[in-house]
């Protein structure tokens, strides 16, 4: 288990720096920083000296060189530099030409509102994390015991029914569908459903006493963005319980006497668990860090929103370190994943 975690880890940071060097050179062509600052402050003076304070006069390689030191664990800041007073720290060794610190990784600040990057991704992480569990919940909830139900009467009306609609969930688009659910809820039958077509988890009070938490706003984007993984979870729980329950141990179980609801709970669904637990998994982490197109469709406050703002306004540190902290989310709740998936299954932990 060790070596696999180690591996994992190694095949991360591969990962990272494959994402470090795909977002600089993709920032290459966008438009520079220093043009939407020309374009907000006359002042070629004032414009200058924010360029020089990002460090934006220097060249790409040199620019990509310095992130990387802000974000290293261990870094080396020449004598003379601020970089040591804003990334804080404990200072390993200090000489004349500069000092090594030990710190927690530096994002840096956003170029538009100065506010560190790392508040800015822990605050909008949270409404990510509200939707994602949310929209997995709302999942969960209805596609398993639809699937169990879907295999029990297998070859129904129902049965293909369920089929049919899930079939269509899934090769519904996530965008297509949020749009929809936004247009007919949020719209259309607002006078029935009370919601708003837009929202976020937080809203300031209208009377300025501060922020309240707006549970409704969080319904129609976790049913939007919770569609596909149900479809997905119903026909993954039917055809593994149709599997399941055609096993010689299911006929045991039943001419023992035990009660169907005990048969089906207890004997045959923890045996169709596995592929569940892996898909599972997989649309967490899909959830968290594809979730975007949701987010700005509902203006929901999330990391998705955020990026894509950033995006928008060439907003180098907001758009890495968003990028970067998905792709470690992504790459735990895999690992967590696969870990479950070895704990359950004996045969791979003996592999």
């Amino acid at each position: 288990m060790r070596a696999f975690i180690v591996g994992k880890i190694k095949f991360l940071l591969a990962v990272l720096f494959g994402l470090l060097l795909f977002i600089f050179s993709l920032f290459m062509i966008l438009p520079s920083p220093e043009q939407i600052l020309s374009g907000q402050r006359s002042d070629k003076a004032t414009t200058d000296a924010i360029i020089r304070d990002l460090g934006l006069d220097q060249p790409k390689w040199k620019q990509l060189v310095f992130y990387i030191n802000d974000l290293s664990p261990v870094s080396w800041y020449p004598a003379g530099s601020q970089r040591p007073n804003q990334t804080g720290g404990v200072k390993v060794a200090s000489m004349e030409s500069g000092t090594l610190i030990l710190k927690a990784p530096y994002l840096r600040t956003s170029f538009q509102n100065k506010k560190p990057v790392s508040g800015i991704i822990a605050e909008a992480f949270t409404g990510t994390m509200v939707l994602a569990f949310s929209a997995l919940l709302f999942a969960l909830a209805l596609g398993i015991p639809l699937g169990v139900l879907s295999a029990i009467k297998r070859g129904t009306v129902f049965d293909n029914s369920i089929v049919a609609l899930s079939a269509a969930g899934i090769s519904l688009p996530a965008f297509f569908s949020a749009m929809l659910i936004a247009w007919l809820f949020g719209y259309v039958w607002k006078q029935y459903t009370g919601l708003e077509m837009t929202g976020s988890l937080w809203e300031v009070d209208p009377m300025g006493e501060g922020r309240y938490l707006a549970w409704k706003n969080l319904i129609l984007p976790a049913v939007a963005l919770g569609l596909r993984p149900l479809a997905v979870f119903i026909q993954l729980t039917r055809n593994t319980m149709v599997d399941v329950l055609y096993q010689d141990y299911i006929r045991t179980a039943r001419a023992k006497g035990l009660t169907e609801w005990k048969v089906i709970w207890l004997h045959a669904f923890p045996n169709a668990v596995n592929p569940l637990v892996t898909s599972i998994g997989g649309w967490l982490s899909s959830l968290l860090a594809g979730s975007f197109f949701t987010e700005y469709i509902f203006n929901w406050k999330g990391l998705g929103k955020v990026a894509i703002d950033a995006l928008q306004n060439s907003d180098l540190p907001v758009i890495m370190g968003s990028v970067l902290f998905t792709a470690i989310i992504f790459f735990f709740v895999n690992l967590i994943t696969e870990m479950c998936y070895i704990w359950l299954d004996p045969r791979l932990r003996h592999g």
